[in-house]
């Protein structure tokens, strides 16, 4: 024990010399941690209990434009947590105003095009090598190129794989301004049925190169191609050219007020896409030019409405827990004595609630003030459920962490928007990580989450003793992997997560005192 306990304090002293983490210049007793191990010094690691409770999010998060990084869509529905089931509702915009589509400009077909995520190393490829190409005879080879896209969930189901009836409606509401707040649980009114596409989850490029010099004739990407009703674009659209309704971008979003996708099915998997590649191709042929004969050849031609960034756009998130485990824990929570199982979801599910019991901080502080103990590491371990979480679903592998005031000051908020102290300090040290994983491949995984400073300035500086809230997800970064609620600090740092978009969940061991996996805080400390 002394060894590992040795160890420990190598590693972390390794980190933290000279910084806030460890040790100030203070006090004698602040300089205990030089001392460690030395003249017959000695290492404790202590287990404590924690009090580990549900918390309920509302079934709801944000996931408006400034959150979804990453949008998703599907259904899941499994025993523990029910169904949960996401849609996406975007504005529409042209990429030009008062557009002239040409004399006679008539529609042949609308296409609306979403890039899902995909694994580019599990490919299947069919060639074609005496392929025509079409448009001119041409003697050509085709290459089609098939990607399964990355799922969670049920990638078969009643037999065989999962196939989703993808469908798109228009939205018949005015979904506002792309600055707007917007909530999960947020429901749009939807019209006329555009579009449907039976989805069996692989996505296809397609290639075609000319046998006589290996020129690219044509090219597409692998996308999820979802045909659209002609004859409502051509009305709405190609017929409206250079009308008022087309002159400018706050006429058009009341015209068209947008597009919800989404899927009739009620389980399956969830899967992810890009927002900010989202578009809708029209393609359309009008009069050309005159020949010297006076014949009219009709040219093709193809506009792509854009369904970007620029437009408000949402995840609409809905949850059935009716008859489930998770339905009966978040009914019935425990905040005072803690909770025996712990649920926790992604895109607005349920979270973790931690609180280091009064008892254990006093009887600590006594152990600082009367036999001067210096803190060399603390966390708290968590494990997932061996019983109720025995599955092959991607398990979590981090967790925003916040702080919760559960008694604020008036006009205070309750939960604290800044990282943990630890975190702000080491987020840019390669061997830090605030949350750790270990075996999330087997049952049980189990999770350290370290809060090293954050506990000792709880008994070396009286800092207030704040519960942990811990949600499915992760801290964003940018492209330099630079964190970014340090890079925006004056926009919360809590507010650069992934917890919009990121499906996962597990059920955990809480404070089940028959359960030697229940939570528990882990405080390494030497003493002389």
């Amino acid at each position: 024990m002394i060894k590992n306990i040795k160890k420990t304090f190598n590693i972390t002293a390794s980190l933290v010399i000279g910084s806030l983490i460890l040790w100030s210049c203070e006090s004698d007793a602040d300089q205990l941690g030089s001392q460690f191990f030395q003249n017959g010094a000695e290492g404790t690691e202590t287990p404590y209990d924690v009090i580990a409770y549900n918390v309920f999010n509302g079934d709801s998060v944000r996931t408006d434009n400034s959150r979804l990084q990453t949008a998703t869509l599907g259904a899941f529905n499994e025993p523990q947590f029910g169904l949960q089931k996401s849609a996406y509702v975007s504005q529409v915009r042209l990429p030009s105003y008062e557009p002239n589509f040409g004399t006679n400009a008539v529609l042949d077909s609308a296409v609306l095009v979403i890039k899902p995520t995909y694994p580019t190393d599990s490919v299947t490829t069919t060639t074609v090598e005496d392929y025509i190409y079409p448009d001119g005879n041409v003697a050509a080879k085709k290459v089609v190129t098939t990607y399964p896209i990355t799922k969670y969930g049920k990638t078969k189901l009643n037999g065989g794989k999962t196939v989703f009836n993808i469908k798109v409606n228009e939205v018949t509401e005015f979904l506002g301004s792309n600055s707007d707040k917007i909530f999960s649980n947020k429901v749009v009114t939807t019209g006329a049925l555009l579009g449907t596409k039976v989805f069996n989850g692989n996505i296809s490029s397609i290639k075609v190169t000319k046998d006589s010099d290996n020129s690219e004739l044509y090219l597409r990407e692998a996308n999820i191609r979802i045909p659209l009703d002609s004859a409502f674009f051509q009305n709405k659209i190609i017929s409206k050219s250079s009308s008022p309704e087309l002159a400018d971008a706050a006429s058009f979003i009341r015209y068209f007020k947008g597009l919800k996708i989404s899927v009739d099915e009620n389980d399956g998997y969830i899967f992810s896409f890009d927002p900010n590649t989202v578009e809708i191709n029209l393609y359309y042929k009008n009069d050309g030019i005159k020949d010297a004969d006076g014949i009219v050849t009709r040219e093709e031609a193809s506009y792509t409405l854009d369904l970007g960034s620029s437009n408000t756009h949402f995840n609409e998130v809905k949850f059935d827990r009716a008859g489930t485990a998770s339905e009966t824990a978040l009914a019935t929570i425990d905040q005072v004595n803690g909770d025996d199982k712990i649920f926790a979801q992604g895109i607005g599910g349920p979270g973790i609630g931690l609180r280091i019991p009064a008892a254990t901080v006093a009887a600590i502080k006594e152990l600082y003030k009367n036999e001067k103990i210096g803190i060399i590491s603390a966390k708290i371990r968590l494990y997932t459920d061996k019983t109720n979480w025995d599955n092959n679903y991607t398990k979590p592998n981090y967790f925003v962490v916040r702080q919760r005031d559960l008694t604020p000051a008036a006009g205070e908020p309750e939960y604290l928007d800044d990282f943990l102290e630890d975190m702000s300090a080491l987020a840019y040290n390669a061997n830090y990580s605030l949350v750790k994983t270990y075996d999330l491949d087997k049952n049980p995984a189990y999770y350290d989450i370290g809060i090293t400073q954050t506990f000792k300035n709880i008994i070396e500086k009286e800092a207030d003793n704040h519960d942990l809230i811990l949600n499915v997800g992760s801290y964003t970064t940018d492209t330099s992997g630079n964190l970014l609620g340090l890079t925006y600090p004056n926009l919360g740092a809590q507010n650069f997560n992934t917890r919009a978009y990121t499906p996962n969940r597990a059920v955990f061991v809480g404070s089940d005192p028959a359960n030697d996996k229940r939570v528990k805080l882990l405080i390494s400390y030497g003493k002389k």
